[in-house]
């Protein structure tokens, strides 16, 4: 029986571990985690996209409402400390920074440069970023960034699942990332 789960946990290994360090990570301070947001059905934004107004964009469903709860949930349960919470302009963004932390700050440095009409901005936001990461001191706290993956990936080189949290140092060299959508 033994043997059997062995070959069990060889064959199908948990990232329980993983993700036990991880969290240790956090509970040290002065990370940044990127979390691209939580679960929103599609790809980019319909045609008639409006910052302004959520019905005109892609946003969460259920399940990435219930993912976004349980991001803030891990956060209590392994008592992250949090220095401050910043959102993209994207309502999924926003959506997912309420349902996980209650308060955040927009940030336009991490809005979507996915489809063409927004990619033009993303050597300003791209600097922007840098320069606001550069200047942040974490005091012992972490820096929680909800973004898209396209702004995840050209910082971290990390291509994040939805609601995964990317955890990286102030050079952006990945860390960890936990994986929240079950």
């Amino acid at each position: 029986m033994r043997r059997l789960l062995f070959v069990i946990l060889l064959l199908f290994p948990t990232n329980s571990f993983a993700n036990d360090k991880a969290w240790d990570l956090l509970k040290k301070g002065n990370k940044i985690v990127f979390i691209r947001h939580s679960l929103a059905p599609g790809g980019g934004d319909p045609s008639n996209f409006d910052l302004t107004k959520c019905s005109s964009q892609r946003n969460l469903n259920q399940t990435g409402i219930n993912q976004s709860k349980k991001i803030g949930e891990l956060f209590k349960k392994h008592k992250v400390p949090i220095d401050k919470v910043f959102s993209s302009q994207w309502c999924r963004c926003k959506d997912t920074a309420f349902h996980a932390f209650g308060k955040y700050e927009e940030f336009f440095a991490l809005n979507s440069t996915f489809q063409s009409e927004f990619s033009g901005n993303a050597s300003k936001q791209r600097k922007a970023l840098k320069k606001f990461i550069k200047n942040w001191n974490g005091n012992g706290k972490n820096l929680i960034l909800v973004t898209h993956y396209v702004i995840t990936l050209e910082h971290t080189d990390y291509a994040p699942s939805s609601g995964e949290l990317v955890i990286v140092d102030k050079n952006y060299k990945v860390l960890a990332t936990i994986p929240t959508l079950n």
